[in-house]
């Protein structure tokens, strides 16, 4: 992973990857279920609405978004918004295994995350500024990046950092490998990004059929 230096010091930004190999992606499981639900009553527990915005990762997150010229009360964190559907009662959408786990690793951390399929990526990753590149997103919406921070492959872009993904990279049942971007930025300690990695490859490696790692993407 290749991060653009003015944007390492302008922003801290910062990530770790995980790789996957040999994957079966299929519709998550009642385990992971009962697993998740678990997870849901301790978030709520242990978090509030009223004060989630108070949290020092979430905070550091809406930082970053206000920065950028994006208003986190209208646009949330991705982390953010999935937290703040659990505490609301709702659940989360089902996609498949591997979305759903990092899902509830995302949640349970705070950091926003990506999976990609690595089949569909060519070459290097990089963290840069966008150069006026068409980009589609899950969903299929189409916009035109130009000077927002992107996540990207040789040819194309992958993400608008860190909130939006691209619908050609998305996982789906035909994804056999795929790498899992942990977003981090200033405010967000490094060594808790990394600890947080490691709390998403254990969770992911516990309920998908795969075999998981810290690994660059091969060229």
């Amino acid at each position: 992973m290749h991060i653009q230096d003015e944007l390492s010091r302008e922003y801290g930004i910062a990530t770790e990857v995980l790789y996957l190999e040999e994957l079966r992606v299929e519709p998550s499981s009642a385990e992971f279920r009962k697993f998740r639900d678990e997870v849901f009553r301790e978030l709520r527990a242990e978090l509030t609405l009223a004060s989630l915005k108070d949290n020092a990762i979430v905070r550091a997150y809406r930082d970053f978004y206000w920065r950028i010229g994006i208003d986190p009360t209208k646009l949330r964190p991705a982390s953010e918004a999935l937290v703040r559907r659990i505490l609301a009662g709702k659940p989360l959408p089902e996609i498949n295994n591997l979305v759903d786990a990092y899902n509830l690793a995302s949640a349970m951390t705070l950091i926003p995350m990506g999976a990609y399929d690595a089949g569909k990526i060519k070459g290097e990753l990089r963290i840069r500024t966008s150069q006026g590149e068409r980009f589609v997103g899950i969903g299929g919406k189409e916009i035109t990046t130009k000077g927002e921070i992107v996540l990207s492959d040789d040819e194309k872009v992958l993400s608008i950092y860190p909130y939006r993904d691209a619908d050609a990279t998305k996982i789906t049942a035909s994804t056999k490998t795929a790498v899992v971007v942990l977003c981090g930025v200033r405010g967000v300690d490094r060594d808790y990004l990394r600890r947080s990695a490691r709390k998403t490859l254990e969770i992911i490696s516990r309920f998908v059929p795969c075999s998981a790692s810290y690994q660059n993407l091969p060229l």
